[in-house]
């Protein structure tokens, strides 16, 4: 019997259907290869060029290399979760249709509100961290005092984010496989640049650098305490979240930002071909290529230099790859790593964004948010979707610091994953005659141990994060009850 009120669940008959609706309807021309390439391009970017050395140096030490191993554990978990989903409801909007057909609308609505949070915000982070590595870029070609941003009434204009932003804006509006097209040439760049860390950075390797692999907790680094403690790490009374084994758990859960974007393979599930069959070989492949390079260029990096080295100064400079290689004498090489960085900062901007559009336009479509912004145009994109987005992160980006950004994205991406885990086991239950082109190994088993990993993780994420998390949450519960409860296509016809 269909559920009503908060309750009340978008069936995956009617969901599938909605993807033929006139005027709203995207076109299907992506393969199993573009939702590869989407998912490399992606999380081949922040994580790896950024946080590998900063996390080494601040947090774990030598064990960064397990880091990864520990956060891609648990995306392998979720990411089998994500196949099942994707592959049996083919339609835009990933965990946000998802939890509409299996645990209601109010909880869709939260998620979809979560993803928000992974996406816009993620978009905005990284567009920051582009705009630098372009100011070091210009400052090779043209020399020092070159800037990316400048003052304007005491408000600090990030143009380099901006100019970023607009022009993905514009190619996203012209079509997904143009923007597949594109991400493939750029993504074959960075994917060159992250073989030659692993090829060249080999030959400066020294074993004593991987002594301790787990520094003791005493041996210094940039201590976390007070309401930047991590959760477990407060839980269990320890003092301090740098190095050690809260360090290694605590840098486990901020390297899964470089794990983030896999499941934007999800959300252009209605735009594929064949996607029962391409949508699971996009997300585990995709997933297993980028681990294998995370752990080499981890393992790469510490060994050329100290983790001492990479620690964040005191001046509050971070450390990125290309810091091991300027630490050798090899200027030249990284230079070459601040091209790549360039070139991989920029796919991951441009696919979260899609991940963002898409779901803001499945969620237009149940009118939860207005639904002009389902509309699509002459080039199959939600274009009005694709430019209010490009407008929020535009603004995000050119105006906000980065700051702690990048744990706001994990604790929402993470809650997301639990969401998805759940609900595969749901609709296993409750809907045992859709067709599964592909099925979860030793379900509920992998559910449940995916849902563990995610939650070990969110708790080793710091108590100013999880803060941060509930304001955001409750803000949406109050729009949902404001505008999304009372103009819900669902809730009309019932």
């Amino acid at each position: 019997m269909p559920r009503s009120g908060l309750a009340r669940t978008k069936s995956v008959e009617q969901s599938i259907k909605d993807t033929d609706e006139p005027g709203s309807r995207l076109r299907k021309n992506l393969s199993a290869w573009d939702l590869t390439v989407f998912g490399v391009a992606v999380v081949i970017g922040a994580g790896i060029f950024t946080l590998t050395a900063r996390t080494a140096g601040d947090l774990t030490g030598p064990s960064i290399s397990l880091a990864f191993v520990l956060a891609a554990v648990a995306c392998g978990l979720a990411a089998l979760c994500y196949a099942e989903f994707a592959s049996t409801v083919p339609v835009a909007g990933s965990a946000y249709t998802f939890s509409y057909a299996t645990f209601g609308e109010f909880v869709a609505w939260i998620i979809g509100w979560d993803l928000v949070l992974e996406f816009a915000v993620g978009s905005a982070a990284v567009a920051t961290g582009w705009s630098e590595y372009l100011r070091t870029v210009l400052a090779y070609m043209f020399g020092d005092g070159v800037t990316t941003s400048f003052d304007v009434g005491g408000v600090t204009v990030n143009w380099g984010a901006l100019l970023l932003v607009v022009v993905l804006t514009f190619l996203l509006a012209a079509g997904t496989k143009l923007s597949s097209r594109v991400s493939m040439v750029i993504t074959a760049v960075k994917v060159a640049i992250v073989l030659f860390v692993i090829v060249f950075g080999f030959f400066f390797v020294k074993a004593a650098n991987y002594s301790p692999y787990v520094p003791p907790a005493e041996s210094g680094g940039s201590a976390s305490t007070g309401v930047d403690q991590t959760v477990f790490s407060w839980l269990a009374g320890g003092t301090s979240s740098a190095f050690g084994v809260f360090g290694l758990l605590a840098g486990a859960s901020l390297v899964f930002f470089a794990f983030i974007g896999f499941d934007v393979v999800a959300t252009t599930a209605e735009e594929t071909r064949n996607p029962k069959h391409a949508v699971p070989r996009g997300i585990l492949g995709s997933l297993a290529i980028v681990t294998v390079l995370y752990v080499l260029v981890s393992l790469v990096v510490t060994g050329m230099v100290r983790y001492s080295d990479l620690a964040t100064g005191e001046d509050g400079e971070q450390k990125t790859l290309a810091t091991a290689f300027a630490l050798n004498d090899v200027d030249w090489a990284a230079n070459v790593i601040s091209v790549g960085a360039l070139a991989g900062l920029t796919t991951v901007v441009m696919v979260l964004m899609l991940g963002q559009v898409r779901v803001l336009f499945a969620m237009s479509r149940d009118g939860l948010l207005p639904r002009a912004l389902s509309r699509t145009g002459e080039h199959g994109t939600p274009v009005r979707a694709t430019i209010l987005v490009g407008g929020l992160v535009a603004a995000a980006a050119t105006f906000f610091p980065a700051g702690k950004l990048e744990e706001m994205v994990n604790v929402g991406t993470l809650f997301a994953f639990i969401l998805v885990s759940a609900g595969v086991m749901v609709l296993r239950r409750t809907r045992p005659d859709l067709p599964r082109s592909f099925k979860v190994p030793a379900l509920p088993v992998i559910g449940v141990l995916a849902i563990l990993a995610c939650l070990w993780l969110m708790l080793n994420l710091t108590i100013l994060t999880w803060v941060r998390f509930f304001v955001w949450m409750a803000l949406g519960v109050v729009v949902y009850f404001v505008y999304g409860r009372r103009h819900s296509v669902l809730g009309k016809e019932q």
